[in-house]
């Protein structure tokens, strides 16, 4: 009977340590060297395009350059406003139910172009139409994804809804202290109806929405910037609308949480506070 090979008493080698013993380079950096200057390619090449296009366009950022297209889009406004709002809208709905970046600068942006009236309407219901959407997404594409992406979320918004019911949502859109787009997709896998996320995501937002379009409604026009110059946005009415926009932005958190304690109590959005932004 042929006598048993002798065990080796040397540890155990993985497949990655013997090619790291072969090579001379241990497994984790073999696995950074190739992406260590990965990076820098899309940077210098991003960098290039960006220089390219305000190559090309130099003659066209100037400010008479620009108040001609900004009276050219206020023709369109007026002479077409079923496209113009639409597309607004539609804009809003797709950068907020698709959590792109840039939903705040729109939001400035449209009350600067629209109006604090108007404005408001459209970014109201753009957002919360694109607060729905990625709700929906969340809901019937992305559940599983969501899950484990974000299970701590979601667990305390459940506790939140048992607890408060759809106070809880209202108070997360007033009191931000959960991410837009984080409410929106935890808000999918719960069993919250689709009506009654919209109606209180449009009332929760509202206030927060007023703020900002206001804040963008006060700065002037670009005719106004190429006629008077940038002293324009200093002058004495100016300064003080810029004022009461900025004091606004920062005031609101604070007014809306005391809000909260009024109606609630102390002792309850203490609690509620903790629980959801832990």
């Amino acid at each position: 009977m042929p006598e048993p090979l002798p065990q080796s008493t040397e540890p155990h080698q993985t497949t990655e340590e013997g090619v790291a013993a072969v090579t001379g380079s241990r497994p984790d950096e073999r696995r950074t060297a190739p992406t260590r200057f990965g990076k820098w390619p899309l940077v210098l090449g991003l960098a290039l395009v960006i220089a390219l296009l305000l190559w090309l366009t130099a003659g066209e950022l100037s400010l008479s350059a620009l108040a001609a297209r900004e009276h050219q889009l206020r023709e369109w406004q007026r002479s077409m406003p079923v496209l113009v709002y639409g597309g607004a809208l539609l804009l809003y709905v797709v950068v907020t139910g698709l959590s792109l970046p840039g939903a705040v600068p729109l939001t400035l942006v449209y009350g600067w172009f629209f109006g604090p009236c108007r404005g408001v309407l459209v970014v109201s219901f753009g957002s919360t139409g694109g607060a729905t959407l990625a709700f929906l997404l969340s809901r019937y594409l992305l559940h599983e994804s969501i899950e484990r992406r974000f299970p701590v979320r979601l667990e305390q918004v459940n506790v939140a809804l048992r607890r408060d019911g759809v106070w809880a949502l209202l108070t997360m859109r007033l009191i931000p202290a959960i991410p837009f787009f984080v409410i929106n997709l935890v808000m999918g896998l719960t069993a919250m109806r689709v009506w009654t996320f919209w109606w209180v995501s449009q009332l929760g937002m509202l206030p927060g929405t007023m703020v900002y379009v206001y804040a963008g409604s006060r700065v002037p026009s670009l005719a106004t910037l190429a006629d008077d110059g940038i002293g324009a946005v200093f002058s004495r009415g100016q300064r003080t609308q810029i004022l009461i926009a900025f004091v606004l932005l920062g005031l609101f958190p604070w007014l809306v949480k005391l809000l909260v304690r009024l109606v609630r109590g102390p002792a309850t959005d203490a609690a509620r506070s903790t629980s959801i932004s832990e």
